[in-house]
C-alpha cells in the first residue's frame, strides 16, 4: 500500500468505518434502512451532535468541557421555569441560552486567569450546576404546562419541517456554522494555532486568554441548547437529564478523529463520531441487546478509537 493510499485512509477512517458499520447492521437487520429508522437515528443523534459540535472546538484548543450535561440540565430547568411562569417563549428560550453560555464564560475565565487545567475546573462546575439544578428543581420534574407558548416549545423538539424532525434541521445548522467558523475565519484558524501550540501562539500576539474564554462559552451555549431541546421534547425538565452525555460527546470528538492532544481534527469528523455511537445503540435496540452490554460495547469502541489516536502520535 502506497503512501496516499495510507493517508487516505488515515484522514478518512472515521467514514470508512461508518460505511461498513452501517452495511454490517443492515445486513443483520432489515429494519435498519427504512426511512423511519433512519430519521430516528438522526433525532436521538442530533442532541449529542449539538454538544459534541462545542466539545469539538474546546478539544481542538486542548482541552476539555466536563460541565455540559450539568449545563443541559440547568438551562433545560430555566426554560421549563420560565415557559410554565408565562413568559415569552422565545424570550424564555433566550434567557436559557444565555445563562448555558454564561456557565461556559465561567468555565473559561476560570481555566484561562486561573492557569487551571479545564479538566479540574469543568469537573468542579459539573458538580457545582448538576446540584444547582437538583436544588432549583427540588429533585423534581418542572412541567412546561399547557399554555400556548409551552405548545411553541413543545414543537421545537416534536415537530417537523417537511418531513425532517425539528432537531435535526437545528443539528445541521450548527454544524454549518461550526464548519464555516473553523474553515472560513481567522478564529477558527487561531483555535488550530492554539492547540497545536499555546506558547507560539500567545507569541504571535493572539490573546490566547479571550480565544479559550469565546471557545467554552460556545461549548456552554451549545450544551444549553441541547437542553432547550431536550425539555421541549418531553414538555418537561427532568433534573438528572444530561447524566453521561459529556461523555458521550467526547466520545464522538475522539471515533471523528479529533485529537484528544489538541491542533488536529475537524467538526464534520464530529458529525461521523456521533453517527458511529448512535448507529451503534440503534443497532443493538434492535437485537434486543440489554442496555448494560450497549454500555460495554460503546466503552470498548471509544477505548479503540482513543488507541488509535495514541498511536497516530
Amino acid at each position: 500500500m502506497n503512501q496516499t493510499t495510507k493517508t487516505i485512509l488515515r484522514r478518512y477512517q472515521s467514514v470508512i468505518a461508518l460505511i461498513i458499520f452501517s452495511i454490517i447492521i443492515a445486513m443483520l437487520n432489515d429494519r435498519f434502512m427504512t426511512f423511519s429508522n433512519i430519521m430516528n437515528i438522526l433525532r436521538q443523534t442530533s442532541i449529542n451532535s449539538i454538544i459534541a459540535a462545542g466539545m469539538t472546538f474546546v478539544i481542538l484548543t486542548g482541552g476539555i468541557d466536563l460541565s455540559v450535561g450539568s449545563t443541559l440540565a440547568f438551562s433545560g430547568a430555566m426554560v421549563a421555569w420560565f415557559i410554565a411562569s408565562g413568559m415569552n417563549p422565545l424570550l424564555a428560550i433566550v434567557l436559557a441560552l444565555a445563562i448555558g453560555t454564561a456557565i461556559g464564560v465561567l468555565n473559561g475565565i476560570v481555566i484561562s486567569k486561573g492557569k487551571l487545567q479545564p479538566f479540574i475546573v469543568t469537573l468542579a462546575t459539573m458538580t457545582v450546576f448538576r446540584g444547582a439544578t437538583l436544588v432549583f428543581t427540588d429533585g423534581k420534574p418542572i412541567s412546561t404546562g399547557y399554555e400556548s407558548n409551552a405548545e411553541f416549545l413543545t414543537q421545537i423538539g416534536n415537530g417537523y419541517l417537511g418531513v425532517i424532525p425539528i432537531p435535526i434541521v437545528i443539528m445541521i445548522f450548527v454544524f454549518a456554522i461550526g464548519y464555516y467558523i473553523l474553515t472560513q475565519t481567522s478564529f477558527g484558524r487561531y483555535v488550530y494555532a492554539l492547540g497545536g501550540n499555546e506558547d507560539a501562539t500567545k507569541l504571535s500576539g493572539i490573546n490566547t486568554n479571550r480565544l479559550k474564554i469565546i471557545v467554552y462559552g460556545m461549548s456552554g451555549l451549545f450544551a444549553a441548547l441541547a437542553g432547550v431541546i431536550i425539555t421541549a421534547r418531553l414538555s418537561s425538565a427532568q433534573p438528572t437529564a444530561g447524566q453521561g452525555y459529556e461523555l458521550d460527546a467526547i466520545a464522538a470528538v475522539v471515533l471523528g478523529g479529533t485529537s484528544l492532544a489538541g491542533g488536529l481534527g475537524t467538526i464534520m469528523g464530529t458529525v461521523t463520531g456521533a453517527l458511529i455511537i448512535g448507529i451503534l445503540n440503534n443497532a443493538l435496540n434492535l437485537m434486543n441487546v440489554s442496555s448494560y452490554y450497549q454500555l460495554l460495547a460503546k466503552g470498548v469502541v471509544i477505548l479503540i478509537a482513543v488507541l488509535i489516536d495514541r498511536k497516530e502520535k
